[in-house]
């Protein structure tokens, strides 16, 4: 089996119909119409897979063999991450992605469909309107944060005063800042039953925040600065699950702000 990677990556023919036949057998005027192959093309392809026993034809319709589906399955998983990074591959290089959780950065592929929305120099935290407007809208806000925004905790109180479910996460810094300079909006805020406050034990290299309807995330650069001026944002509700299990692992890396 030393060469079954060979023959999987080496041929965009190959690795498509693999993916292909993941989602039942397929007959040739299928594969072609599908995959926009002629047969000719197709055939040498669809032999080589068979002699390495990935793929079998029964019935005239060719379909997976149980190692073909076994390594299918993983060249999905392999395909979809390379998707999500490869699209904006300068991002990806230049931020701290060792500051995301291993289990989850080994699902980063779930991330499909995100967006990075961008604010120039003259734009500082533009980047941030989308972000106020999605969460505004939401019912239920869970985030981490080891910034502070001008803006926040008066938007945040407003969400509480309307009854929006929110836990926030801050780090020790973070909440120190907030004593001290918004003192009477955090008073208040925490009075509130739907409003919950935790102080993170771990200094988290990002920022999240993840509702029903949206996710966004906001990352370093590898050198250590915060980025300011790009979030990565989902609707997708594969990004929205990852972001909850995110805010879980930070979660359970916390503990409850004191209640005056």
């Amino acid at each position: 089996m030393s060469d079954i990677l060979s023959v999987v990556t080496a041929s965009e023919k190959r690795k498509n119909l693999l993916l292909l036949l993941r989602n039942g057998p397929r007959t040739m005027d299928e594969i072609r119409a599908i995959l926009n192959v002629t047969t000719t093309g197709m055939l040498p392809q669809i032999k080589i897979l068979t002699e390495h026993g990935l793929v079998t034809k029964e019935r005239g319709e060719y379909r997976l063999t149980v190692l073909g589906e076994i390594i299918s399955a993983h060249l999905k998983d392999l395909v979809d991450t390379l998707d999500v990074l490869e699209r904006e591959e300068t991002y990806w290089r230049d931020h701290d992605l060792s500051a995301i959780p291993p289990h989850l950065r080994m699902r980063i592929r779930e991330l499909a469909g995100y967006r990075l929305i961008s604010s120039g120099e003259e734009e500082l935290y533009e980047s941030h309107h989308e972000f106020l407007e999605k969460i505004r809208h939401s019912q239920r806000v869970h985030g981490f944060s080891p910034v502070l925004h001008p803006v926040y905790p008066r938007f945040f109180l407003d969400l509480a005063r309307k009854g929006t479910e929110i836990t926030l996460i801050l780090t020790e810094s973070v909440y120190e800042k907030c004593q001290r300079q918004y003192g009477e909006m955090l008073e208040e805020g925490m009075r509130y039953e739907n409003a919950r406050l935790q102080i993170s034990n771990e200094e988290f290299r990002f920022a999240f925040v993840v509702t029903d309807i949206f996710f966004s995330l906001t990352l370093f650069f590898r050198d250590g600065r915060f980025d300011t001026k790009v979030d990565l944002n989902s609707l997708d509700s594969n990004a929205l699950k990852w972001g909850e299990d995110l805010f879980t692992y930070c979660l359970e890396r916390s503990r409850p702000a004191a209640r005056r």
